[in-house]
């Protein structure tokens, strides 16, 4: 869940120097004036937010056409064929090799200290309570865990799990991924996470290393649920008939999929999840990466719909009025299902219980979970209050001799390594033509060309000297309006060779150098592609998401509607080609394209798929995707990211089907923004079509225009 906490990263070079909305204007930012724009800084997630609405009405008018059990039994099938996909598949099961390392007795009931491998070597650290009164066999709960620290140590899910056992019911927890004995990113000299942010962070990260390679931490999180489940129901204490599933916050999210997904589950009560997408982006926007899949809207999916493919069996939504999930997308989503559960006649299947607090599985919403499973499990009623419960403590329900997988198990597999490996098998069956990664990229980016006349509206300009610097906006689409200065040239009549000038820290940073390059007889127009310079949304600089992932909610958002930042971006920097077509004193045969930072990338897709680039200059770009899934650590990809790109392609393979046209590479940087030394850069670049420059520059010793003019031609 989202919280504002401290992190170890440096801050990306790129994103430290992007201005904020907060920033006064300065003489290049004319935009950003209310006089000028209503909210250029609101833009770009007001036109994502436009879509994805669009996309959830759509997706009500199909819902509503759900009148009969096969309707109900086709949503459910269409639900968990594209979760599937999302997924990237679902993995094979293989041998769990559980063993029980420990018991402690509590009493009333005991609790088992359990190892299993939900994948090979890949342990989860589990706890069995079970129950020491009543005849075996007895109901089962599977109990999936949300983001508090402690993990199945935590206090809230003790209280739970045992009362469970008291009222006759074994329950299993375990420790989820980036928690308790299974921290993924663990630092033997810190003892805890390298990202000093929780699972969360961990979370996030390893999230977006699978996207590159189609895959989805979800997938993760998901089979050690199922896998949790193969165990409890392979215990002799436990009717296979008789199974619930209930958890909060991020155990709720894990409830809500399991329950969806897994027949074997014939109760569920999700805490502190549910609510509908319309609020969370009218609210505090995506949240973990476990809870957000590419595609998801744009499939005509919301939340209730992993309630549909529960399948009318009983869900009980357990939330709290006060809770950062918004309250009024939980009564939203329940009014959905309740009527459409009536049409069926079954209403009595779904309720909601809320409560005047806030986030947490706290002890209203426990003991709501009680009575449920007690009710459809147990066919009785019982409104017995909970009980007050003797906890333990972490290193009595550690299941691992030192406390973490990690240092108990050191050839133990972590979501890093397997899907470090799974790109590695990717590279290897790798070996795309120019016309397949072109194919692959617009697919994949989501790339849609511009206008061909994009709509152009001046505001002023500035005279400096023998230079004269328009300002305007240009269209890329319509809801995206681009701020951009054109850098003219007045002492040189006629034709200019033209240059296009993208910087992801905006068009004001790149002022001086598009100035430099006019000068030397250049016309440069320097745009801010949506979401730099004028159109940086909105943010609050503590927000660990932004602090570490950059413009996440935009990002998150853009993928759940069927887009990529940096597809769109592609737009952006095409639609400049296109200005630039239009002017009599553009020279169009030599136009050069610089990009810098984040944008760069985007550059280097808009000239894939325009033929008017005929050179390309790349400055500060992330040297490849393979590199974010090789490094444990990254910092501001989440922008930059195509997903399943490392199915089909790399950077250095849409560079090589550039080719024959020319490509320059300065000072390509890391998944951390760190530059890197030019034989390292050569060896990234070996073996890439048309032989393209690769240089390093010192930054502060070295300008830009004068080491760049010689690859732009220079102005004649």
């Amino acid at each position: 869940m989202r919280r504002s906490i401290p992190f170890i990263f440096p801050v990306l070079a790129w994103l430290a120097m992007a201005p904020s909305a907060a920033q006064s204007v300065n003489q290049w930012d004319f935009v950003s004036d209310p006089s000028v724009f209503r909210d250029i800084h609101g833009m770009l997630g007001a036109y994502l937010k436009q879509k994805a609405f669009a996309l959830l009405d759509e997706r009500g008018r199909v819902v509503s056409r759900i009148s009969a059990r096969a309707d109900l039994m086709a949503r459910q099938q269409y639900v968990r064929e594209r979760m599937w996909s999302y997924l990237g598949g679902q993995p094979r099961r293989t041998p769990l090799n559980p063993r029980v390392v420990g018991v402690l007795d509590r009493g009333d009931y005991r609790i088992e200290k359990i190892i299993f491998e939900s994948r090979p070597a890949f342990y989860v650290t589990a706890n069995l309570y079970l129950p020491k009164t009543g005849t075996a066999p007895y109901p089962a709960i599977l109990y999936p865990l949300g983001h508090e620290r402690g993990a199945k140590a935590h206090q809230a899910w003790q209280r739970t799990l045992a009362s469970l056992a008291r009222r006759g019911f074994v329950c299993l927890a375990w420790d989820p991924l980036g928690q308790g004995e299974r921290v993924q990113m663990y630092d033997e000299d810190l003892h805890d996470t390298k990202t000093q942010g929780g699972s969360t962070v961990e979370h996030t990260i390893l999230g977006t290393q699978c996207l590159l390679t189609g895959t989805h931490i979800a997938q993760y999180t998901i089979w050690d649920g199922m896998r949790a489940l193969d165990y409890l129901l392979a215990r002799p204490e436990v009717d296979p008939k008789r199974v619930g599933c209930t958890g909060n916050s991020g155990g709720g999210t894990q409830t809500s999929y399991l329950s969806a997904l897994d027949d074997r589950i014939q109760v569920a009560a999700p805490s502190c999840y549910i609510t509908s997408w319309r609020r969370m982006l009218e609210s505090i926007g995506p949240q973990d990466a476990e809870q957000v899949f590419p595609l998801f809207l744009k499939d005509g999916l919301d939340y209730p719909d992993f309630i549909y493919a529960f399948a009318g069996k009983p869900f009980k939504m357990l939330t709290a009025i006060r809770d950062f999930f918004p309250i009024s997308g939980a009564r939203a989503t329940f009014a959905e299902v309740r009527q459409t559960l009536t049409r069926l006649d079954l209403a009595s299947h779904i309720e909601m219980f809320e409560y005047d607090d806030g986030h947490g599985y706290n002890r209203p919403r426990r003991e709501a979970g009680y009575r449920w499973f007690t009710r459809w499990l147990e066919a009785r009623e019982n409104q017995e209050p909970e009980a007050p419960v003797s906890l333990a403590t972490s290193e009595e329900l550690n299941c691992t001799p030192t406390g973490q997988v990690k240092t108990s198990f050191p050839q133990a597999a972590d979501v890093f390594t397997i899907n470090r490996n799974l790109a590695e098998q990717l590279r290897a069956k790798r070996h795309p033509s120019a016309d397949e990664v072109r194919r692959r990229v617009r697919e994949l980016a989501y790339y849609e060309p511009p206008p061909a006349s994009p709509r152009v509206t001046n505001y002023g300009e500035v005279k400096r000297g023998a230079i004269v610097a328009e300002k305007f906006t240009y269209e890329s689409e319509p809801g995206i309006t681009i701020p951009a200065l054109m850098f003219v040239p007045t002492a040189r009549a006629g034709r200019k060779p033209a240059v296009i000038l993208a910087d992801a820290r905006g068009k004001s940073a790149a002022a001086a150098e598009a100035e430099e390059l006019a000068r030397r007889g250049y016309l440069v127009l320097a745009p801010d592609l949506r979401g730099f310079g004028e159109t940086l949304p909105p943010t609050d600089r503590r927000d660990y998401f932004v602090r570490n992932f950059g413009d996440y909610e935009s990002a998150m958002t853009a993928l759940l509607i069927g887009k990529t930042m940096v597809g769109m971006r592609a737009t952006d920097v095409a639609a400049a080609v296109a200005v630039l077509a239009r002017r009599s004193d553009a020279d169009m045969s030599g136009l050069a394209v610089i990009g810098r930072g984040p944008a760069a990338l985007s550059a280097l897709l808009a000239a894939l798929f325009d033929d008017r680039v005929k050179s390309l200059a790349l400055d500060g770009m992330l040297v490849s995707y393979e590199s974010v899934v090789n490094e444990r650590l990254h910092q501001g990809i989440v922008e930059q990211v195509i997903p399943s790109a490392l199915k089909y392609f790399d950077l250095p393979d849409v560079i090589s089907a550039i080719a024959p046209r020319r490509v320059a590479i300065y000072n390509g940087v890391n998944p951390l923004g760190q530059e890197l030394p030019i034989r390292r850069l050569r060896e990234q670049y070996a073996g890439v079509s048309g032989s393209p420059l690769i240089a390093v520059r010192d930054r502060d010793e070295q300008a830009f225009v004068p080491l760049v003019e010689p690859f732009l031609g220079g102005a004649q």
